[in-house]
């Protein structure tokens, strides 16, 4: 029986058999461990780890008393795994100093002495911190819901919600989106998308078929978008199986951000790891980051309903965004919490650009049924409350000035000050100065705050 089969809650079961499915057909072997409550504690590659490359070792490396003219071969994660059959291995680059080891697929007993067992034994010798998991990072993986919170729901009203903002606030402010991709022909029928550029997603057919986590990344820019009009946004398909990766083959990913300039990164995944370490690459390319002054990271806190860490939101340097419910008042029921949440923003039941086509569900309860999309879908998580954030700190830089670090931390301050008890700091849309009030959304119109769409052509429908 494989790993998820054996897992309780049918979502659960269901959520990692996309996962595992998804990455099976292109020869990457998924590993898992059940959480102790229930869900999934985390998932890896089992033929791989991540390692620092100062500690690799090899060459007959050894230990302990060694002859003057051998003291150079330093003994290393090469020579344990040596030691436990490893053939060949294949040494990757990741991030600076961080390399990835393609374990030898044919080496015998490859099912009990997978990626997770050799690393126990890594660590026997030299302790914590030379090697890791290749933890797979998911938009998905959560208990007990995944992330998004549900599925794509349809919805007959056209009109995204939060609305867009009037003006251009956000213009030329570079935002690089690590996601799915985008779907061209909804961008194309989407005024408030226009000059959106990025990949194709993977997860949505030319024959009309919406695999799931399709359309992520087009839900997303448009979030954005309805808080920075004028902002220049490029979404690329980071996340693209089944809207995961690994951490080995994301991080690379990310340092074309910056080449193309990007002052916010936007980051959509969330996932626990092994012993709650932090991502060891992900870590690197943060430190690497921190050269580029003033520009920002924002990512989604996750939807696991917990208070454990969980990466790469438990960063310090990376703004992490809770989701608060359908009422703006209280945290939504699957949101992750805790003192490594930086602010929350609303997450249930956003509406904005999707894919056009015919999606199948595939965890319980709804599992086998079919959703019609025409270009615009209802949608919870905070994969959908980070977007808020992030295009609210785009709107700021323009007005006053800022670059993205000072607009995140004046916006963080304010919300701050004016947490809601039981939940914490809180952003809600807004357009204008009045953008912590919530004068976005007809039920939450206040404090005579004038915002609105101003959409004009086509949905898409």
């Amino acid at each position: 029986m494989a790993w998820h089969e054996a897992l309780v809650d049918a979502r659960d079961r269901d959520e990692a058999a996309i996962i595992v499915n998804a990455f099976a057909e292109r020869n990457i072997d998924i590993g898992g461990v059940p959480a102790e409550h229930g869900g999934i504690a985390y998932m890896y590659a089992r033929d791989r780890i991540l390692a620092r490359q100062q500690h690799l070792g090899g060459v007959e490396g050894v230990r302990g008393f060694q002859r003057v003219e051998d003291a150079h071969r330093q003994r290393g994660v090469l020579d344990v795994l040596r030691e436990h059959e490893v053939g060949d291995v294949d040494i990757r680059q990741v991030a600076r100093g961080i390399v990835a080891v393609n374990l030898s697929p044919d080496r015998p007993q490859r099912d009990e002495r997978d990626a997770h067992f050799l690393l126990g034994r890594i660590e026997d010798e030299f302790g914590a911190g030379l090697a890791t998991l290749d933890h797979v990072v998911t938009t998905s993986q959560g208990h007990p819901t995944g992330c998004p919170a549900t599925e794509p729901q349809e919805v007959y009203n056209p009109e995204p919600y939060p609305p867009v903002c009037p003006g251009n606030a956000g213009h030329g402010v570079r935002i690089y989106v690590a996601d799915t991709g985008i779907v061209r022909d909804t961008v194309a029928s989407c005024p408030w998308l226009e000059h959106v550029e990025g990949d194709d997603d993977p997860s949505v057919l030319t024959n009309g078929t919406i695999l799931p986590y399709g359309g992520h990344g087009t839900f997303v820019a448009g979030i954005i978008r309805c808080m920075a009009p004028g902002a220049d946004i490029v979404v690329r398909s980071v996340f693209d199986i089944a809207g995961s990766a690994l951490e080995s083959d994301f991080v690379p990913k990310l340092y074309e951000g910056f080449a193309y300039g990007a002052e916010i990164f936007h980051v959509t995944v969330s996932s626990p790891t092994r012993f709650n370490v932090p991502l060891m690459a992900f870590e690197t390319w943060l430190e690497d980051l921190r050269r580029y002054k003033g520009v920002a990271c924002v990512v989604p806190a996750g939807n696991s309903e917990s208070p454990l860490p969980h990466w790469p939101a438990a960063f310090p340097g990376v703004i992490s965004v809770g989701a608060l419910g359908s009422d703006w008042r209280s945290r939504a029921y699957f949101s992750d919490f805790g003192g490594w949440v930086d602010v929350y923003a609303p997450g249930q039941n956003l509406v904005n650009a999707f894919a056009t086509g015919t999606f199948k569900c595939h965890v319980a309860p709804f599992t086998g049924e079919r959703r019609k999309f025409t270009g615009m879908a209802q949608w919870s998580g905070t994969s959908f409350s980070t977007p808020i954030v992030t295009g609210l700190i785009a709107a700021r830089m323009t007005r006053h000035g800022e670059n993205a670090e000072a607009a995140a931390a004046a916006l963080l301050a304010r919300a701050r000050a004016e947490a809601i008890p039981g939940v914490g700091p809180v952003l809600l849309p807004g357009c204008g100065d009045d953008e912590q009030r919530g004068c976005c959304g007809d039920e939450h119109r206040h404090h005579g705050c004038r915002c609105g769409c101003h959409h004009g052509g086509k949905h898409g429908h």
